[in-house]
């Protein structure tokens, strides 16, 4: 076990993350899928902690990583999701692990823009940038479950707001600089992910709705979605990398961002029967991709052919610590 927490990547919290989601999306389904993946996000939750307890060096080597630094907080998003899992059980532990996760995600917005926007260089801009920023919605999402709806509709327009700013730049860096590394090519999912998280933490945290907001974030969500999605083939051929947890939260905010838009259309009176497909379209697509990365994520923290090797030794090949820390 100890050369299994070793071997865990910090961008593992965004399988972590994704898993949390995923567990709410599926809960309509029955509270035992709910259950199995918030339980499974809960594994990985306690195996980053014992690597942040066990090797806290890895933490400020992660932060010399742009794309690592910004995935970081997929930790803290992930923290606020897990504490709604405590809610049946005990609200004030809920409430204070929630309180944590949000504290924590405000702590790492600062700690990235003082590291990665002070002396802002456009070549280390990624589309993970859009965790640290608008990330922080999560907050906007699970605000009612502890009767917060200001803080929630506050932390709302922040997100909302970074995720504006930060569209031309990334799409900038995206499309005219380029020289993206491999390794963080998976990141390019993550396109799917602020507007559509932006669309669940305002149908959550604003009670009345306003068409017009809730129209223009459904249409720029299906943009982007499909944006994503176009390049979703080319990335599920390359080679394994921690990175590929960028295929997971993105594509489940999605779906629950479609399914809580289209309830909120028709008690607007409202009926968009595409928009059934779509939110059905993506929670496939969603149980699909968290599941094949967790198995990824399997055969990377444990693959079969070492139980070859015990047989046949075979020197293991000088690797390069940078190439596989993204």
């Amino acid at each position: 076990m100890g050369k299994v927490i070793q071997k865990i990547p910090i961008p593992i919290a965004g399988l972590m993350l994704g898993m949390a989601a995923l567990g709410n999306l599926l809960g309509a389904y029955g509270s035992a899928y709910r259950n199995i993946f918030g339980l499974l996000a809960g594994v990985i939750f306690v195996l980053l902690v014992s690597k942040f307890v066990t090797t806290p060096q890895c933490l400020r080597e992660g932060f010399d990583n742009p794309v690592v630094a910004s995935v970081t907080p997929t930790f803290s998003m992930g923290i606020m999701l897990l504490s709604t899992y405590l809610l049946p059980y005990t609200y004030s532990v809920a409430y204070g692990v929630w309180l944590f996760g949000v504290l924590l995600h405000i702590g790492l917005i600062a700690y990235f823009t003082k590291r990665y926007i002070v002396g802002f260089n456009i070549k280390k801009v990624f589309p993970s940038y859009f965790i640290v920023y608008v990330g922080i919605v999560v907050a906007s999402v699970t605000a009612p479950a502890y009767n917060l709806l200001a803080l929630g509709q506050a932390l709302f327009w922040f997100g909302f707001a970074a995720n504006l700013v930060l569209l031309p730049i990334v799409f900038y860096r995206f499309f005219i600089i380029k020289e993206i590394p491999e390794a963080a090519l998976p990141t390019t999912i993550i396109f799917a992910a602020p507007t559509s998280l932006c669309l669940a933490g305002y149908l959550n945290s604003f009670p009345e709705k306003n068409m017009a907001v809730l129209g223009f974030l459904v249409s720029l969500s299906l943009l982007l979605i499909v944006f994503a999605l176009s390049y979703l083939p080319k990335l599920l051929k390359l080679q394994f990398y921690p990175s590929y947890s960028a295929f997971t939260f993105p594509i489940v905010i999605s779906a629950i961002g479609m399914k809580g838009a289209n309830a909120a259309f028709i008690a607007g009176g409202l009926q968009l029967p595409l928009l059934v497909h779509v939110a059905t379209f993506l929670e496939v697509i969603a149980v699909l991709l968290v599941v094949y990365v967790f198995a990824r994520y399997i055969g990377h923290l444990l693959p079969l052919r070492q139980v070859a090797t015990q047989q046949v030794p075979i020197p293991s090949p000088k690797t390069n610590n940078g190439s596989t820390s993204i």
